[in-house]
């Protein structure tokens, strides 16, 4: 069994699911792809066992009963992922607003000593792609605003491209994670942070998603503003 899973959350990506899981599978690297899935009404999770159909043994389907977030998705793929012994697991995104090509430099730097990786639209400047600049701005500041709170000296805090080792998640305990959107995505690198594992932020370009729908919403971004708040409240009293 290959050494690395991508784990790619869907709701409602009929559009990309096809393209996505090609173009992971047939990458030079040896990655297996689960893709995990709330639900969607527009039939996703039936295209993806479509495809099961072409890669029998590196594609796998997490079908979850409605929408619960991205966050415990996540947390579903990385129990799932530990479960059946990848090393490596990635997060990435169903929309090609991560490029599956860059997944070989997140792998790289993780294979080369790097415990957790993120690729990261901000480490050598604002390389993001199609966004409105009210959404660039949006989400500069917001890493901006994490590092000064929580004493990280991650770019981009808010990355949800991402490389984990097996050692991180297992000593992360999923049933204290808080927060599904952006939060979700804060508290898994403090989480890291403060247990000392070595972070690595290797440049990507960030290109917004083509087809489908975005899932961004107001809720989720109030919860990123208030959860850094109460994320480093919690680790200066120890009950993170």
């Amino acid at each position: 069994m290959p050494a690395a899973l991508v784990i790619i959350p869907t709701y409602n990506e009929i559009e990309n699911i096809h393209p996505i899981i090609r173009a992971v599978l047939n990458l030079p690297e040896s990655f297996h792809v689960l893709i995990v899935d709330d639900n969607s009404p527009d039939g996703t999770a039936n295209a993806v066992r479509t495809l099961q159909q072409e890669y029998p043994d590196n594609l796998f389907l997490e079908s979850r009963q409605g929408k619960a977030g991205l966050g415990t998705a996540y947390v579903h793929g990385f129990k799932w992922a530990l479960q059946h012994k990848y090393e490596y697991i990635f997060e990435m995104d169903a929309d090609f607003s991560h490029n599956p090509n860059d997944l070989q430099y997140l792998y790289k730097a993780a294979r080369e000593g790097s415990d957790v990786v993120i690729g990261s639209r901000y480490i050598t400047g604002v390389n993001v792609v199609n966004w409105p600049l009210s959404r660039v701005l949006l989400s500069y500041f917001a890493s901006m605003y994490v590092r000064f709170i929580t004493g990280m000296t991650i770019r981009d805090a808010t990355a949800g491209f991402m490389c984990y080792k097996a050692a991180v998640l297992e000593k992360i305990d999923f049933n204290r994670i808080k927060f599904v959107g952006y939060a979700f995505q804060i508290e898994m690198k403090y989480r890291a942070y403060c247990k000392n594992f070595k972070i690595t932020e290797v440049p990507i370009i960030f290109t917004d998603r083509a087809n489908g729908v975005s899932k961004m919403s107001g809720s989720i971004i109030k919860e990123a503003v208030f959860g850094v708040i109460k994320l480093r409240i919690r680790h200066l009293f120890n009950r993170l």
